[in-house]
């Protein structure tokens, strides 16, 4: 390994090895100029739809699942959505169904989200024995909805 503190980063871009600080500096504005918000908030949606199955055990890893990393990817993902779907066109239904997933999962491993997060328990307004609104209308209950 080079102790060489001018050296690029393994695995960095070796386009831009040899380039001084002023040629970087242009590299970086011409990447700017080029990349597209849309670029990035489809690409945030599907890294955090990635990191949430990795989190969630969803992915055959052997790595302990953290339920509360899911569910906030989960809010994250959702409060996202309404931004990336147009843009995303007949690939959306993957994105929802990768949701959908994440979703069952964290419902089915019986976390609850802590107090004060989005979708936390709140004062039931029904009496227990009427089903709520969510259930009379058949969908599905999820943490941060």
């Amino acid at each position: 390994m080079s102790t060489d503190p001018s050296a690029p980063p393994p695995g960095g871009n070796p386009d831009l090895e040899g380039l001084d600080e002023e040629q970087l500096r242009a590299a970086y504005e011409a990447e700017l100029a080029r990349i597209r918000v849309e670029d990035i908030l489809v690409q945030t949606v599907v890294s955090l739809l990635n990191l949430a199955a990795r989190k969630g055990g969803l992915t055959g890893g052997e790595e302990e699942p953290d339920f509360e990393q899911v569910r906030q990817a989960v809010d994250a993902t959702r409060a996202l959505m309404p931004l990336v779907e147009p843009m995303l066109g007949p690939d959306a239904k993957q994105v929802r169904d990768a949701l959908a997933q994440l979703q069952l999962a964290y419902a089915r491993s019986g976390a609850t989200p802590p107090p004060g997060a989005p979708g936390a328990a709140e004062t039931p307004s029904e009496p227990a024995d009427k089903p709520s609104s969510a259930q009379s209308s058949g969908r599905l209950w999820v943490p941060g909805q």
